[in-house]
């Protein structure tokens, strides 16, 4: 018998997806779901912690996105096929505000997740084959998500920038009498009160 889902025919064990969010905007996901080329959707694929710089003494920038952004907390998608449509529900600890977004992943995307790419890798000092197999996915105030591809040792690629809505039932989907995860951590809280929060740069 055919296993179900049928196992993927790809290049590698797995693809990743990463999570993150700006200095200091720290966030909480609740759930990353996920529809694959095949049409089969799976459900809280991810969730957790999104990777965060909090320097003290205010010496991070929350403002916009580093120009070369790593691939945060990452997760394997093992036996699961590439992805058509990633949706990630998420707290943005830092306002607090409850957020929900949805993002295509194309055709084009896709094929790329597949090509080998010769690159250097300079703490290898070596020239070795990748893949860009890592979605690496931040969430910031205001909505914004921002995805990228990546792959070690390889530019990363801006795959998508989309503007989420307010979870209208609140944290958890209603499920936490409107209790957040946490408040933000000191350091966190620290920027916020002296700088407040760069809605818009993301």
């Amino acid at each position: 018998m055919e296993p179900f889902p049928p196992k993927p025919d790809l290049p590698y064990d797995a693809w990743y997806i990463g999570l993150q969010a700006p200095d200091y905007m720290e966030a909480w996901v609740e759930q990353v779901d996920l529809t694959d080329v095949n049409d089969l959707m799976y459900e809280d694929v991810f969730g957790g912690v999104a990777s965060t710089r909090t320097p003290a003494d205010n010496k991070g920038e929350a403002r916009g996105w580093p120009e070369r952004p790593g691939p945060g907390s990452k997760f394997p998608m093992s036996g699961i096929d590439l992805p058509e449509k990633i949706t990630v529900r998420w707290q943005s600890l830092a306002e607090p505000q409850a957020y929900r977004a949805s993002f295509y992943i194309s055709e084009e995307t896709r094929a790329e997740m597949v090509t080998p790419r010769p690159t250097y890798c300079a703490w290898r000092d070596d020239h070795v084959i990748h893949y860009r197999q890592i979605i690496a996915i931040g969430v910031a105030p205001g909505g914004m998500v921002k995805a990228w591809l990546m792959g070690p040792c390889l530019e990363p690629i801006e795959i998508a920038h989309v503007q989420g809505e307010i979870n209208p039932v609140g944290p958890y989907n209603g499920t936490s009498n409107g209790e957040f995860y946490r408040p933000p951590s000191p350091n966190a809280q620290h920027y916020i009160d002296t700088h407040g929060i760069p809605f818009g740069s993301w």
